[in-house]
């Protein structure tokens, strides 16, 4: 009876969590304007959403929110493997304090981080826009990055680094041809999961994007709902979004499967 319970417990959770999205995924394939009225099966949502008939701000939304998401990511995903590497190589106790202030930011709320941020830029003087968004991105992802490729450093053998070294590499090339695949799983992670974040962040964006009219998804869904109402076009949308996560999701298990399938076998 503990089993069946448990699992029924475990199943209704579920059904909780993805029963919205299921939902959301059907009624993106009929013409309503009402989510919950359906009039038949129809992709009129989707061809308005890609052939341009969606609204130019959900639009406008949509593209600045994959820019600051793939700049962001970017940036995080470089930012984050150097200071990963420079951690590791750090010893007693001043490693283990960076290491706290790296878990600091992806323990802290979002809200906090977002008006601390916000203070920042008015203390200093900078207009936000989207270059204060970009930067709070990247503040806010690096240390997720941080936190996957460490995992891998600590699984490299150290002493290859070194015999890349007694062998006449420079550092740099070691770093290049050495670590740097060793660690590009952790990269790959990381650079999604920060791209993942960036996506769907909301706090932070909300204090860092000004008044000068820049909208990212998370802000204009906001908006769009206090207005009594969402944009039909955002069922498609939000559909699109959750299966291609949903496949990097796939892609990344099968990934580290295979990698450890490969480790065993080594």
């Amino acid at each position: 009876m503990k089993r069946f319970f448990a699992q029924l417990y475990l199943w209704l959770l579920l059904a909780m969590l993805y029963a919205p999205i299921v939902i959301i995924g059907i009624f993106s394939f009929t013409e309503s304007k009402v989510l919950g009225n359906w009039t038949g099966f129809s992709t009129e949502l989707y061809t308005s959403l890609f052939n341009g008939g969606a609204h130019h701000s959900l639009l406008d939304a949509i593209k600045n929110t994959l820019s600051i998401a793939l700049i962001a990511a970017t940036a995080s995903t470089i930012l984050g493997s150097i200071a990963a590497i420079g951690i590791f190589n750090m010893r007693g106790r001043k490693k283990q304090v960076i290491n706290l202030l790296n878990d600091i930011p992806m323990l802290n709320p979002d809200i906090i981080t977002g008006i601390s941020l916000f203070l920042l830029f008015v203390s200093l003087g900078i207009s936000q826009g989207y270059t204060t968004v970009v930067l709070a991105h990247i503040a806010f992802c690096t240390p997720y990055v941080v936190l996957n490729v460490m995992p891998r450093l600590q699984q490299m053998n150290p002493n290859i680094y070194e015999a890349a070294l007694d062998l006449g590499a420079t550092p740099m090339q070691a770093l290049r041809k050495v670590i740097i695949p060793e660690i590009r799983p952790g990269m790959i992670s990381g650079f999604i999961l920060a791209f993942t974040l960036s996506i769907d962040d909301f706090a932070v964006t909300l204090f860092t994007k000004g008044n000068e009219g820049l909208e990212t998804l998370s802000t204009y869904i906001y908006a769009d709902a206090r207005k009594g109402g969402l944009t039909p076009e955002l069922r498609p949308l939000s559909t699109i979004i959750f299966a291609v996560v949903l496949l990097l999701l796939i892609i990344i298990n099968i990934r580290a499967k295979r990698n450890a399938k490969r480790n065993q076998a080594m």
